[in-house]
């Protein structure tokens, strides 16, 4: 019972709804092409999107396991599972987990190509698990060298949904573009965010995030900025026909979320504080990719 519990905090499932909604979104995106989603395949792709999830978060643990022995200001977003500082499981256990994730994900990719002739579907799997492999581990190892935020921006931001609309029958050139400028500013904001109780012990292992590099007080004010201009960049979108109030109300209650965090700015060493700025954040992006996901399944696009 014990190693069981073990294993489910090491997986982290709440994490989960960073994976599930931009392959969602994506898949939603296929409709507005006229075309009808394939429920085999939606299982497929959210399968695909645990095993990815499992991967990511073990690998993580794998990889940061002495910074996270230091970090006394872990959140339940941030600073690791802990089932490795703690010393709930052995980290060769996690490295082997890991790669098994990543064989699966990659295996999701191979049944889409070959049972429903998706064949660019196995490559774009790769690069998501290459672009964790690049954060993570050497010799590139971004996350510590700065550029991670970047790098987790494009895996969530880019690739998932390109999996999810890919998946399904879309032709990559026909994506819609537009989204990416709602998609990516918020999905670095979220990055950034998730980064900032881990400030004290990133800082001790010389790890550079854009936290470390920019200061607490200057990050936050970078997020609040990245997410406005994610919903200036929604109401922009042609195709979002903001006349509809089920449209237009969340974007003004999410825009009024992320002006709420100015009050938090200044509020760098209090936890609660930090964890409440965090939580934000977090509903911020994900509310901004089910509006999306809302809108391409619900409004016809004007294309």
């Amino acid at each position: 019972m014990n190693r069981l519990k073990a294993w489910l905090k090491a997986s982290r499932l709440p994490s989960q709804s960073y994976i599930f909604m931009p392959l969602l979104a994506g898949q939603l995106f296929y409709l507005m092409t006229g075309g009808e989603l394939n429920w085999t395949v939606f299982a497929i792709v959210h399968l695909y999107g645990l095993f990815m999830q499992l991967y990511i978060v073990y690998a993580n643990d794998y990889a940061d396991v002495e910074t996270d022995k230091l970090n006394k200001t872990f959140t339940i977003f941030s600073g690791g599972s802990r089932v490795l500082a703690d010393g709930e499981l052995s980290r060769r256990t996690l490295g082997v987990a890991a790669l098994m994730m990543a064989g699966l994900s990659l295996t999701m990719g191979i049944l889409l190509a070959v049972i429903f002739g998706r064949v660019w579907a196995p490559a774009i799997i790769f690069a998501g698990i290459a672009l964790l492999w690049m954060y993570s581990f050497g010799p590139v190892k971004l996350s510590y060298r700065g550029g991670g935020e970047v790098l987790q921006m494009l895996g969530v931001g880019a690739v998932l949904p390109f999996v999810g609309y890919y998946a399904q029958g879309g032709l990559l050139a026909d994506f819609p573009m537009e989204t990416l400028s709602v998609i990516l500013p918020t999905q670095l904001a979220c990055a950034m965010a998730t980064s900032i109780p881990d400030f004290l012990s990133d800082k001790q292992s010389d790890k550079r995030t854009l936290t470390v590099l920019l200061g607490q007080k200057n990050v936050r004010l970078v997020i609040i900025a990245l997410n406005l201009s994610a919903i200036a960049a929604f109401f922009a979108i042609d195709w979002a026909n903001l006349t509809e109030l089920a449209v237009a109300l969340p974007l003004l209650i999410l825009a009024g979320i992320t002006v709420s965090l100015v009050f938090l700015v200044r509020s760098i060493h209090q936890q609660r504080a930090i964890v409440l700025f965090v939580t934000l954040s977090i509903v911020l992006t994900i509310g901004l990719m089910a509006q999306l996901a809302y809108v391409a399944s619900n409004l016809q696009p004007q294309m």
